[in-house]
């Protein structure tokens, strides 16, 4: 598949979701978080299209990586809706400020 179709397909499945309906994904280990900063459809690519020197970048930077506990408590307390993919296992969030 290529990368404007894997893209467009990516696009189609994004949605806005509250994350209090995504906790069960956050208590498996299976929440991404993606940074603002970033396009969420381009990283999903990425990690779709398994380029793991991208990704293992951004985790570095710290603009990847797993939900952490304070800040699903806080998602959780202010009842935020966030983009979500879902890369099995995975579901990618990012929330927009």
């Amino acid at each position: 598949m290529n990368d404007n179709t894997l893209t467009s397909e990516l696009l189609l499945e994004t949605a806005q979701i509250p994350w209090r309906e995504l906790q069960r994904f956050f208590a498996s280990g299976n929440a991404i978080s993606v940074d603002d900063s970033l396009d969420l459809i381009h990283v999903a690519t990425q990690i779709s299209n398994d380029n793991a020197t991208q990704v293992k970048a951004w985790m570095e930077a710290g603009l990847v990586d797993a939900v952490k506990d304070s800040q699903a408590q806080t998602w959780f307390e202010q009842d935020v809706m966030l983009w979500a993919l879902v890369i099995k296992p995975w579901v990618l969030v990012q929330y927009k400020k």
